[in-house]
């Protein structure tokens, strides 16, 4: 497989991933999912994780992945090459194992202090990968199998937190997001 049509599958496979942390923002507030609970003297979550996000951002994938895969073989024959059409289930575990992977980021930053927004570098760029790959693998395995190669998995792992920095970067000079990270 060529480089750059490795790049091309990694960054189609992962758009049903990459979107509903995004989407979750946008469509956020509401009921925070921790109920305003503490462990200890910490939150759980915090206010940044509610339930309303949490349903908006993998609704939000999962109708990315249908597009994506409405326009798979017009997409595939321009390209010179397949991209990936999304099983349901793996639409389902690449959108769902995002918001999870999210969520799990927040408590672990609860943990270790960090309050809403602070910064966990590797942690807050590649929280959503660590856990959408996964739970991607376990829902749909075949057709996990036949994407995920090991090159799109590093591609991923690479490009990723490149995306990540640069798109957090524009957003808060944009002065759409508070924080650069």
């Amino acid at each position: 497989m060529a480089v750059l049509e490795t790049v091309a599958i990694a960054f189609w496979a992962m758009l049903p991933a990459y979107v509903p942390n995004n989407a979750a923002v946008l469509a956020g507030g509401g009921r925070p999912i921790d109920g305003g609970r503490t462990w200890g003297d910490r939150r759980v979550l915090g206010d940044g994780k509610t339930w309303r996000g949490t349903a908006m951002g993998i609704l939000a994938g999962v109708a990315l992945a249908t597009v994506l895969t409405l326009v798979a073989d017009g997409v595939g024959a321009a390209l010179g090459f397949d991209v990936p059409a999304f099983t349901p289930l793996a639409a389902i575990g690449l959108a769902a194992g995002a918001m999870l992977g999210d969520i799990l980021a927040s408590f672990l930053k609860r943990r270790t202090g960090r309050q809403r927004g602070a910064m966990f570098p590797g942690l807050d760029q590649l929280d959503f990968v660590v856990v959408s790959l996964p739970l991607t693998a376990l829902l749909a395995t075949d057709w996990f199998r036949t994407w995920f190669t090991l090159d799109v998995i590093l591609v991923v792992v690479v490009l990723t937190p490149i995306l990540h920095v640069t798109t957090n970067m524009i957003a808060y000079k944009l002065g759409l997001k508070n924080e650069p990270w």
